[in-house]
């Protein structure tokens, strides 16, 4: 009886478990995070980020800096907040400047043919990048820099087109591999998307850098911003005011035709003031897992790809009390469905890879069969069978932090101070005639945090 069958077995079940615990080829990422999210809404939130920069030096530390970065976001933490982004920054840069492949990223793409996608360096989707300096920027402005705001919303306005161009190039070498499951499941989830047809372009993005290229006196770059915003959600009434507003302001010949469209926009009052605000509603959804068993040349095989389940149902538009008469916000983006459109585009490249991690796994069972003789070899084809079976997780890794949906309003107040009421939290905000009072409120299911500056 040959040595060779349980020795390969036992190699690659070392690589399986060796150095395996410290990302998400075992224990599936939402897993991970569920615990930080309950904290978000709990007297501890303080020190979740800190709990998730300790994994910043990981496998996954992009990912991991990009959700510190969001929990101090969320909790106020502006200063540390922006380091941790720019950490996430510095590792998309990094991902950017590789000319070629590197020995470690060699290492990692033949890790995720044995083991799964899981054991690749997380590299996020373009819409995370996009608002990661959208994020950034709001860091800026509530740390009472502008300037380094605006240097951040301009490089959200360029990832927009240019991870557009990436994602297309990367698709061009992939698309003939679809196959009949891949295709229902990209109807599937394009049917889920609901009206988003890109996860490239985000009107929640584009209307903050209108809001800060306006508060800070960059009125023709904030009318370019809510047009842009305004072609992905046209139905958003205060956007629709806006593109009025500044038409008129700005003499443009487009001023008559959006009057006649959504009407005049009616000027401030000498002693008002103008209110505008952002709200975020809960978390985005998780990936789910989808596993096919099969079988290739009389062996057992899975295949592990990740999904989102067809559960969406609508957020109710907030009300906000306290302001002489209600304010009736209006959705400007679903996150939801920009994740899931991410996950639709890029089924084709994780087909790719899942075919080859398919037939490496059956090159080391037929290698194993083909060396295996008597019990040992019984053992040892039961032992890659199990690997196979174990190692093979769908990849659900994503910024989970992020809100699902994103709601504004805005309107113009008579100067004084006012007590907001929306849900069960309550928050006190200042208007100053002639002056721009932004309010970010984040709800993240049992806690609503409200952030205010006056520009």
């Amino acid at each position: 009886m040959t040595r060779a069958p349980l020795l390969l077995a036992s190699f690659f079940l070392a690589l399986c478990l060796c150095g395996c615990a410290a990302n998400s080829i075992f224990i599936n990422y939402p897993a991970q995070l569920a615990s930080v999210k309950q904290r978000l809404n709990g007297a501890d939130s303080q020190a979740v980020a800190a709990h998730l920069a300790d994994k910043i030096p990981g496998q996954d530390g992009l990912l991991y800096a990009q959700e510190a970065g969001r929990v101090a976001q969320i909790n106020g933490d502006f200063g540390a907040s922006k380091d941790y982004y720019q950490q996430a920054v510095a590792a998309y840069q990094a991902f950017d400047d590789k000319a070629t492949i590197s020995l470690s990223a060699i290492g990692a793409i033949g890790s995720s043919l044995l083991l799964n996608d899981n054991a690749i360096p997380y590299r996020g989707p373009g819409y995370e990048r996009i608002m990661l300096h959208q994020y950034q920027a709001l860091n800026y402005l509530f740390s009472g820099d502008p300037q380094g705001a605006l240097v951040e919303v301009r490089r959200s306005n360029e990832l927009q087109s240019s991870e557009q161009a990436r994602y297309q190039a990367s698709q061009a070498s992939v698309q003939a591999m679809a196959n009949g499951t891949i295709d229902a499941e990209v109807s599937r989830l394009g049917q889920a998307a609901g009206t988003v047809t890109s996860s490239f372009l985000n009107a929640y993005s584009y209307y903050t850098t209108g809001v800060l290229h306006e508060l800070l006196g960059e009125a023709n770059d904030a009318f370019i911003d809510y047009r842009k915003a305004a072609q992905i959600t046209p139905d958003n009434p205060y956007l629709q005011q806006d593109l009025v507003r500044l038409a008129k302001q700005l003499q443009m010949p487009q001023y008559e035709e959006f009057k006649r469209r959504w009407g005049d926009a009616s000027p401030p009052g000498p002693q008002q003031g103008q209110l505008i605000m952002m709200l975020e509603r809960g978390f985005v959804p998780e990936k789910q897992s989808l596993t096919v068993p099969f079988t290739l040349h009389g062996n057992w095989q899975t295949a592990s790809l990740a999904t989102y389940l067809p559960n969406r149902t609508p957020v109710a538009p907030a009300r906000v009390q306290g302001l002489g008469s209600v304010l009736k916000l209006a959705p400007i983006a679903n996150i939801d469905a920009l994740a899931i459109t991410a996950l639709k585009e890029s089924l084709p490249a994780a087909l790719v890879r899942q075919v080859a991690r398919v037939y490496a796994k059956s090159e080391m069972n037929r290698q194993v069969d083909k060396h295996g003789k008597g019990t040992g070899g019984d053992i040892a084809g039961i032992a890659m069978q199990l690997f196979n079976i174990v190692t093979e997780q769908a990849d659900r890794r994503s910024w989970l932090t992020l809100p699902r949906q994103a709601q504004l309003a805005r309107r113009f107040l008579d100067a004084g101070d006012y007590d907001l009421s929306l849900d069960n939290a309550r928050a006190q905000i200042r208007v100053q005639p002639g002056r721009s009072t932004l309010v970010w409120a984040i709800d993240t299911g049992n806690i609503t945090r409200f952030y205010t500056i006056i520009i």
